[in-house]
């Protein structure tokens, strides 16, 4: 989720037992779930609130829909499927040209 794998959470306990010591780690990680909890309810709250000001036609309103990363990945999908689509259609209605037919020529592009 963050980017923190087993190594770095094992190096993080085996250094949070050796500055708080094991006696006393066990309510420090009682508070880091409260906190958590804590946490989890206010951002849910939160979430509520936002979906209850907007009113009902954004009931289904989802969060992550507002990220950025997200709006312009998809607004680049979404361009990316149109140009190929366009280039299909551009190839499908290409017709071979005859035996004694040559290409189309620019002396100025080359």
């Amino acid at each position: 989720m963050f980017g923190v794998g087993l190594p770095e959470v094992a190096v993080i306990v085996f250094i949070a037992v050796l500055v708080f010591g094991p006696d006393k780690l066990p309510d420090f990680a009682r508070q880091a779930g409260r906190l958590a909890k804590q946490m989890r309810t206010f951002a849910h709250q939160a979430r509520d609130e936002l979906r209850e000001e907007l009113g009902p036609e954004y009931a289904d309103l989802n969060l992550r829909d507002l990220d950025p990363r997200a709006i312009v990945k998809k607004h680049i999908y979404e361009a990316m499927n149109e140009a190929m689509n366009e280039d299909e259609e551009a190839r499908n209605q290409m017709v071979p040209l005859g035996a004694d037919e040559r290409p189309p020529y620019d002396v100025e592009a080359t």
